[in-house]
């Protein structure tokens, strides 16, 4: 078990040592999302009332900038997990990665030991910004918190996993950037973070439901509460989601040490 978890837990530190020394990683992850959330959630909230937005038992609508809460975090998770994969290029420019895969050491620790920094920060940052959400109206029942972290762990697992087997397959950070913004961020825009499911037409609810991340969001949702009441009803329960998240992680990590393997 030492030729497994020492390698993961050694490249799980120097994420961690190699993000605190460069501190503009932390402005670069968590600023946007949150200047995102402030204007896009003030600007559109003053402007127009969303179709299917959720309205709370007293007659009163969720405000924009409560609906658009869960799709910052999930943000935030997203824009860590792509600056801590870019690193796999950079290591691989370096001469680090060639070292490491040389190394008598199998595949899967390295995979692991690289996913789990970036899980550790892109997961620390997104709990930062939850603690924001009392600015915006929003409570977390303590049962439910447990819920959320666990539900959020899960995700940063993996759109991390999703970072690195783009990572592992590019050889330029310019490349890498452009299937961001082919791929990452249309998953984030189509999983209900800007408007609700059942809002968007026919084929637009399928590509919805189809995308994993939606689950993750709408999960988010359910755990956040207006007034003591849920923002928004899942389209599926919340254990639903929860497993729909481990699942697409599950197959993340799987296809990152095959392909991992294949090198």
């Amino acid at each position: 078990m030492t030729y497994f978890w020492l390698p993961a837990i050694t490249l799980w530190k120097r994420e961690m040592v190699r993000f605190f020394r460069q501190r503009s990683r932390v402005v670069g992850a968590i600023v946007p999302p949150i200047l995102f959330w402030f204007l896009i959630g003030s600007g559109l909230g003053a402007s127009f009332h969303l179709p299917g937005m959720p309205t709370l038992m007293d007659g009163t609508d969720v405000t924009y900038l409560q609906y658009f809460f869960p799709g910052t975090v999930v943000l935030i998770v997203l824009f860590t997990a792509i600056f801590s994969t870019i690193s796999i290029i950079e290591d691989r420019h370096e001469g680090f990665l060639q070292s490491v895969l040389v190394a008598p050491v199998a595949r899967s620790p390295i995979v692991l030991g690289k996913i789990a920094g970036g899980t550790s920060l892109a997961f620390a940052q997104a709990v930062l910004f939850l603690a924001l959400a009392p600015v915006a109206g929003l409570s977390v029942h303590w049962r439910g918190l447990i819920f959320l972290l666990v539900l959020l762990l899960i995700i940063s697992f993996g759109l991390t996993g999703l970072g690195f087997f783009l990572a592992w397959k590019l050889d330029s950070t310019q490349g890498f950037h452009a299937i961001m913004n082919l791929l990452l961020i249309p998953m984030w825009l189509l999983s209900g973070t800007l408007f609700p499911v059942s809002g968007a037409p026919f084929w637009l609810r399928l590509i919805m439901r189809i995308n994993p991340l939606t689950y993750g969001v709408d999960a988010l949702r359910e755990m956040l509460l207006v007034h003591g009441q849920p923002l928004q009803t899942n389209l599926a329960s919340p254990w639903t989601c929860l497993a729909i998240s481990i699942v697409f992680s599950g197959v993340m990590f799987a296809v990152s040490v095959q392909t991992a393997r294949q090198q």
